[in-house]
């Protein structure tokens, strides 16, 4: 890291970009707190989410639960249903995991050293370093994607970003850079400027309060870094999901805890090899329940794609009469459906149905 110490004039860095952060970041509720537990909430939400549809999230999740008590009492289900929508459900899990921790070993204090956070349930690097410089003011690195971009052009580093090892580069680079008097600024300087300037594409160097430090800028390479190999396509699985209905209940399935959408409520779901007709999905059904389901009838498809697999759904209705139901099954009225925990590809099932006038 000795060629961007000499290179760079680290006082004026840090002032040139504390300084466009105080004029030019975004009023967002996280920012309007220095609760490390609301950070923290705040942080993790971000994970893999657009700030635009985390706020409303952000805000309802803090008024449904507006201490770090609140959360670590919480029921699982509710706490699910607050999370509803926004998706990789494990990390409101951990979340609740980590705050109990902390309610348990640190009577309720969010702990503030790298090491004692660190050791919190779904508390990685990033997050450790958001919230103590956030919430704090302790400098210490917080690198996500964002600020690998950002540090990366403005430093000229070419290593693989997408490789776990190249974290640290930036980890040490960011130690060595951040501002001991306002880290929080520092810090979400940083975010910020990869959020609205130092983009993925077509960077705004010209609107760039860092310009003049950027070692990429002054040699034209802003454009090819950062350097980042491409993930492997998804795994595709075929599904058949499916709403059998009795009187005006219609059965649901909880998944399993742990796992994809661990404890999530669903629609029964049949993973397919090939493709079936409405017929054989009536047998299938009734021979899984030892009862009798009629008049199946296919009503949508649809792709849902997760991080790392893409599910192609084929949504069917069905009549069910005299079904076996498993402990993992029930009925449940409308209502009751409301009240459920679902993910985003059983609310796509879920709007046809009401679209239909079935639930």
């Amino acid at each position: 890291m000795e060629a961007f110490k000499i290179a760079l004039d680290k006082l004026q860095f840090q002032k040139d970009l504390i300084s466009w952060f105080a004029e030019e970041k975004r009023d967002l509720p996280w920012r309007r707190t220095s609760d490390p537990y609301q950070i923290w909430i705040s942080e993790i939400m971000l994970q893999q989410t657009r700030v635009d549809t985390v706020i409303p999230y952000y805000k309802r999740f803090v008024e449904k639960f507006p201490t770090l008590r609140d959360l670590a009492e919480a029921d699982e289900e509710i706490l699910l249903k607050q999370w509803e929508g926004l998706g990789y459900y494990s990390r409101a899990r951990n979340l609740q995991a980590g705050v109990k921790e902390v309610a348990e070993k640190y009577d309720g204090i969010v702990p503030a050293s790298r090491k004692e956070i660190s050791s919190l349930k779904g508390v990685g690097p990033y997050t450790a370093g958001a919230v103590l410089s956030i919430a704090y003011g302790i400098p210490e690195h917080a690198v996500d994607g964002n600020v690998m971009r950002v540090l990366s052009r403005i430093l000229l580093i070419e290593e693989d970003i997408a490789k776990p090892k190249t974290r640290k580069i930036f980890e040490e680079a960011v130690t060595e850079l951040i501002s001991h008097e306002d880290p929080s600024s520092f810090n979400q300087g940083l975010m910020e400027l990869g959020a609205l300037i130092c983009t993925p594409t077509s960077p705004k160097c010209l609107l760039c309060p860092v310009r003049e430090h950027c070692a990429a800028f002054h040699e034209g390479k802003q454009h090819e870094l950062p350097t980042k190999t491409k993930a492997k396509k998804n795994k595709a699985v075929q599904y058949a999901m499916l709403a059998i209905l009795y009187g005006k209940s219609v059965l649901m399935e909880k998944r399993p805890s742990t796992g994809l959408l661990a404890n999530m409520w669903q629609f029964p779901m049949i993973e397919l090899t090939e493709e079936v007709l409405p017929l054989e999905i009536e047998e299938q059904l009734s021979e899984n329940f030892q009862g009798v389901v009629s008049n199946a009838e296919k009503i949508t498809s649809f792709k849902h794609v997760f991080s790392h697999l893409t599910w192609n759904v084929d949504g069917y209705i069905a009549k069910g009469q005299n079904l076996n139901v498993p402990s993992h099954m029930k009925w449940v009225t409308a209502e009751e459906l409301e009240l459920l925990p679902i993910s985003g590809p059983v609310q796509k099932m879920k709007a046809v149905l009401k679209q239909r006038g079935d639930v």
